[in-house]
């Protein structure tokens, strides 16, 4: 396989960076295609642990072209400050980081929208993360926003920045209360930015096509889950774009024929970060050990804690239905080493019907969860390697889940470790 999307199947912190990092060490160009820094893949291996927000997770193989692709919106300071993290902590080079010149920037203007506008819900509220990602996507589709390539056009931005800023300014004082934006502060500080990231600005379409002539080894790295998709997931608690494999297609720059493969992302149980129905929630102790175990359920770029629940098949069923996913891999497994009965979701009751794929929002409120019961393992998975190292429940704990949700299993995690996993198929080569 050349070209593989990675893609979350559930609502989103599935452990994406993990596995992209795995398997970027046999890519040659990953792709980040859609999102911001909403949302956070957590890395571990043998430089360290890291929290990237907006670099793709190949940032750690010297040999990987790494871009930042025209469907993701890019807060400027925040892209910055993670670079210079990033290389003052290691030896990471960015030689070979490449930022669309298509990409959309999010403004200072965004995110006090997104702040107004969040407050303004009150009980409503929708669970943002308050990094101006909405609003910046509203732009998008507005035709008004600023992209990327407009930070070193200084003639552009003196014309076009002042335009779309006059209708936001306007809405900040007179429908928030909030300090409107002074045009030329704004300029002056898109222009510092552009300075600073030229040397990576290009035009990623030429690229990426001549990768794909050349039959190069890519990597489509998704953020948040398909769960969270906006026209497929539960509205409106949703995210401003398709972390889907359509989504990777549009928003890499890619043809959907050249996508060789798809890999969902799944947690051995489900997790989600903000409102929203979340039908497998759990509130007892036991979710309390999830959230505790494995490093700590918290959002990589809010902290925020994580809602945790039983694995709901029927949520990576969806995606997998939507996103043609070919192989899932199924983290965390060693989190569940401590409990004597696990649950999985096989379906839902939604007035009275049995529901098998995730429905809209006011149907999935109603739905009450159709469990099947399994027998925990109560012995340790921590970095196990190889799959007949498993102690037998465990092993048909997978197995099960495979069957559930109709996908073969590629890749098993066994503990917060590049290194701790069981590869059952590599997309790219042999384990």
């Amino acid at each position: 396989m050349s070209t593989v999307a990675i893609l979350g199947a559930q609502w989103g912190d599935e452990g994406k960076g993990k596995v992209v990092d795995r398997f970027a060490q046999q890519a040659e160009m990953v792709i980040r295609f859609q999102g911001g820094n909403n949302a956070g893949h957590t890395v571990i291996n043998d430089r360290g642990t890291f929290a990237l927000h907006l670099i793709p997770s190949g940032i750690f193989n010297p040999s990987v072209d790494n871009i930042l692709g025209p469907g993701t919106v890019i807060n400027p300071p925040s892209l910055i400050e993670e670079i210079t993290e990033l290389q003052s902590s290691s030896d990471l080079s960015f030689d070979r980081f490449w930022i669309a010149e298509r990409a959309h920037v999010v403004m200072p203007y965004h995110i006090a929208l997104d702040a107004a506008e969040e407050a303004q819900r009150g009980e409503l509220a929708q669970g943002t993360t308050l990094r101006g990602i909405g609003p910046a996507y509203a732009d998008k589709s507005a035709r008004s926003g600023i992209r990327i390539g407009d930070l070193l056009d200084a003639n552009h931005l003196q014309t076009w920045l002042p335009a779309v800023l006059e209708p936001k300014n306007r809405l900040l004082e007179h429908g928030y209360g909030v300090k409107p934006y002074d045009p030329q502060a704004l300029i002056d500080q898109a222009l510092a930015w552009g300075e600073q990231l030229a040397p990576h600005i290009v035009d990623t379409l030429p690229i990426v096509d001549r990768a794909l002539s050349n039959g190069l080894r890519i990597l489509l790295e998704g953020q948040l889950g398909v769960m969270r998709d906006l026209d497929w997931g539960h509205y409106p608690y949703v995210t401003s774009s398709s972390p889907s494999a359509a989504g990777a297609c549009a928003g890499a720059g890619i043809a959907p024929r050249s996508l060789d493969q798809v890999w969902g992302v799944a947690k051995a149980f489900t997790s989600s970060v903000g409102e929203g129905p979340f039908p497998t929630e759990i509130h007892d102790e036991t979710a309390d050990h999830l959230r505790e175990t494995g490093g700590g359920e918290y959002g990589a770029s809010t902290g925020r804690p994580r809602r945790c629940g039983w694995f709901d098949a029927v949520a990576v069923r969806t995606a997998a239905c939507l996103s043609g996913i070919d192989r899932l891999a199924l983290t965390k497994i060693d989190c569940l080493d401590a409990l004597s009965v696990i649950k999985v979701a096989v379906a839902y009751t939604v007035d009275g019907s049995r529901v098998e794929l995730a429905p809209d929002t006011r149907q999935l409120e109603k739905a009450e969860p159709i469990y099947e019961e399994f027998p925990g393992w109560k012995t340790s998975t921590a970095g196990t390697t190889r799959f007949e190292d498993l102690p037998p429940n465990a092993q048909s704990y997978i197995q099960a889940i495979s069957e559930i949700t109709g996908v073969s299993i590629g890749l098993l995690g066994t503990g917060q470790h590049r290194n701790d996993a069981i590869v059952l198929e590599h997309p790219f080569s042999a384990p």
